[in-house]
């Protein structure tokens, strides 16, 4: 009976989407573009300075690549995980789309601790962010990119424990497409990163 009444209300939500969460999906447009300026302004920095090594070591000489690829696949089958909740959103499927919720949250935490794990090590290595402007801007570009990873896990969970609560509201889902362009453009930044940091480092 409760399920059926919650099937009732996505239907009726969803046919009115378009007009009760435009406002608030705009808003989250102009965040994430703000976001873009942040990231775009992290890149520049480190494009002037990964040549600064200051006699310490380069990309090349402490990337560990393929836990960066290892890294990189986990965010990218995290977004593909995503996908899937909302095909279980037009089924009106709750248990599922929570599923597959808690895959995303997994695969992202992975890929957390990977990173984590990534900066710890070069700091037991002594290649801390004070050795060299290229360490510096190094490390602060994925440190931003990591902590928007943590902001999104966190998200997550609160938005498990609102569908546990509430089942898939108006509200929800709206907050729901916004996590979800936030999860995508964390792919997409971190995509540039792999490309510009890793690959054009360990190519030289």
């Amino acid at each position: 009976m409760t399920s059926n009444l919650v099937d009732k209300t996505t239907n009726i939500d969803t046919f009115s989407l378009e007009i009760s969460w435009s406002n608030k999906l705009f808003g989250f447009w102009l965040y994430l573009m703000s976001d873009c300026i942040v990231f775009a302004t992290l890149f520049s920095v480190y494009m002037v300075m990964k040549d600064n090594v200051a006699n310490g070591p380069s990309g090349p000489d402490i990337f560990n690549f393929p836990v960066v690829i290892l890294e990189s696949l986990l965010l990218l089958f995290s977004s593909f995980s995503y996908s899937f909740i909302f095909l279980e959103i037009k089924q009106c499927n709750k248990i599922k789309f929570i599923f597959w919720l808690i895959i995303t949250f997994l695969l992202g935490s992975i890929f957390l601790i990977l990173e984590i794990f990534e900066l710890y090590s070069f700091i037991q290595k002594g290649y801390s962010p004070s050795c060299s402007g290229f360490l510096s801007a190094f490390f602060t570009l994925l440190s931003v990119h990591g902590i928007h990873v943590f902001s999104a896990l966190i998200w997550i969970l609160v938005m498990i424990k609102q569908i546990r609560r509430f089942g898939i509201t108006r509200e929800v889902y709206t907050k729901f497409c916004c996590l979800s362009l936030f999860w995508h453009f964390l792919d997409i930044i971190w995509i540039f990163v792999f490309s510009e940091v890793y690959l054009i480092g360990v190519i030289g």
